[in-house]
């Protein structure tokens, strides 16, 4: 199905040479000789931004406003945007990413390599908050909403364009990634969609410039940056191709064996458990590789991932490059990997929505009748597709008046719980009030924090506890036998304890300011 032809058709192999293309509403008249195409490149300026910066901005509104409310809602599913709040804080203050959620005096460049997540210290400067991270996300996958609109047209001319955009922007991938909160493959995905954008308009250079940056956005991404070096050998680029597949490897290899493990407390990389061991069995290589395919959530994925293409991705090389990333994913042992859910698909999203474009350009003129039929309407279906499965996905909740509320009780209860801790203060708490509190106070994950005796123990006795909590100030000494507390304040199912003995002389982790 994969074709690694350079032509971009089933029958004109010609070398470094595109397809003729539709032209457009704003192409000029042809000119040329008979069968001289125009090139996608001199096609670029002829596509105007405009409408794809509308739709764009549009995305991002949506995005942002389901983020915005989320967090307003105290909604927040996991822990992670506390973590990177913490870490973007410390870039913004010029520290060490020091992230005490993870543990006391946690460097978080031992557990994740994402450095790049310091290009947003000055909008924390302006904005210190969690908020400012969701709006850098969602400007961010918009911003992939352009670029992958935006040379769909290039390509295909016509409305195909901003077909696409909406498909992509209503993507499962993305949307599940919005309602995961901040994450740092954020910057990921217009970097992928500007490397395969390169790739398809043979900017064979540029494609090669923006891949670089990948390596500083997540650990993994190395062997992503190694499949583009492998495109670029096969499209000719033989010298940029094997150089960048060597830079990718050795990234991925100099992160993982020597970078990671050099920064953790541990000495080594902790994902790779995930990976080794299903709870406390370890499993070996083989069996993980034997069991990619072992459970129906992981099928699904792949047959959402595809499908939202209208399997026309199918038809592109592009579609290499989501390899390293599912490969990773369907080895792990952590079911949390495999579905359909959290962030982890959000990177796949700008590859296979150009691979859809770059598919349906290389059936057009096929010699295969059913396939060129297929091509005019895979566009099409693929938006079709994407505009059904928001029903089930998490913007729809934008539609319900509910998602508005935020002066509900429970909302208004976590707000009296939240003004009960001072500025300042060290708190361990759970995933519902923890993003609320770490743009001015030292957070901790409750119980990661032994030792410690934090000012302050706050918790939502409806957060989901293995056990329920029936006397939270004994909870509290349970966690930190050292020190003694008093009941603070108390509303609905928020509790706020303080410490009544003094601070510990010297706290794990703690930092001389």
């Amino acid at each position: 199905m994969l074709e690694l032809n350079k032509s971009g058709t089933d029958d004109r192999p010609g070398p470094g040479r595109l397809p003729a293309q539709d032209p457009g509403p704003d192409a000029a008249p042809a000119t040329r000789p008979a069968g001289d195409a125009p090139s996608a490149a001199g096609a670029a300026g002829r596509v105007p931004l405009r409408p794809y910066l509308i739709a764009g901005a549009i995305l991002c509104a949506l995005y942002f406003l389901f983020g915005y409310f989320q967090y307003s809602r105290f909604g927040s599913p996991s822990w992670d945007l506390g973590i990177f709040e913490q870490e973007v804080r410390a870039y913004a203050g010029f520290d060490a990413p020091i992230v005490d959620i993870k543990g006391p005096g946690y460097l978080i460049l031992g557990d994740h390599f994402s450095p790049i997540v310091a290009l947003l210290a000055p909008l924390y400067w302006l904005w210190p908050s969690a908020e400012a991270l969701l709006f850098a996300q969602a400007a961010l996958f918009a911003l992939g909403a352009v670029i992958v609109g935006r040379t769909t047209q290039q390509l295909l001319g016509g409305r195909s364009g901003l077909c696409v955009t909406v498909a992509y922007g209503l993507s499962w991938g993305i949307q599940e990634a919005v309602k995961a909160d901040f994450h740092e493959i954020a910057f990921a995905v217009p970097l992928l969609a500007l490397v395969c954008r390169a790739l398809l308009l043979e900017r064979y250079t540029a494609a090669l410039l923006w891949s670089l940056p990948l390596v500083l956005v997540k650990e993994d991404l190395g062997a992503t940056v190694a499949v583009v070096g492998f495109l670029l050998f096969v499209y000719g680029r033989r010298l940029q191709g094997a150089l960048l597949a060597a830079f990718g490897v050795a990234a991925f290899v100099v992160t993982l064996m020597v970078l990671i493990p050099a920064a953790s407390s541990a000495g080594t990389y902790d994902y790779w458990q995930k990976i080794d061991k299903n709870g406390e069995q370890d499993v070996s290589m083989l069996d993980s590789v034997l069991g990619v395919l072992n459970s129906s959530v992981k099928i699904e994925m792949l047959v959402f991932l595809l499908g939202i293409t209208a399997f026309m991705a199918l038809r592109s090389p592009l579609t290499l490059l989501i390899v390293p990333t599912l490969g990773w994913r369907l080895l792990s042992q952590d079911s949390n990997h495999w579905g359909m859910v959290w962030h982890y698909s959000a990177i796949l999203m700008p590859v296979l929505f150009l691979a859809l474009a770059d598919g349906v350009r290389r059936s057009r003129d096929s010699h295969r009748p059913w396939l060129a039929s297929y091509a005019k309407v895979a566009v099409p279906v693929a938006t079709a597709i994407a505009v059904a499965m928001t029903q089930h996905l998490p913007l729809r909740d934008l539609l319900r008046p509910e998602t508005y509320r935020t002066d509900d009780a429970r909302s208004q209860a976590a707000r009296a719980a939240l003004d009960a801790i001072p500025t300042g203060a060290r708190v361990e708490t759970d995933i519902t009030l923890m993003a609320h509190l770490t743009s001015d106070r030292t957070v901790y994950w409750v119980g990661g924090a032994p030792g410690t005796a934090p000012d302050i123990v706050a918790i939502n006795l409806d957060f989901g506890w293995s056990r329920p909590i029936q006397d939270p100030v004994a909870y509290a000494q349970q966690l930190h036998p050292e020190a003694r507390y008093r009941l603070k304040h108390r509303g609905g199912s928020f509790v706020v304890m303080e410490r009544t003995t003094p601070e510990p002389a010297e706290i794990p982790g703690a930092r001389d300011d």
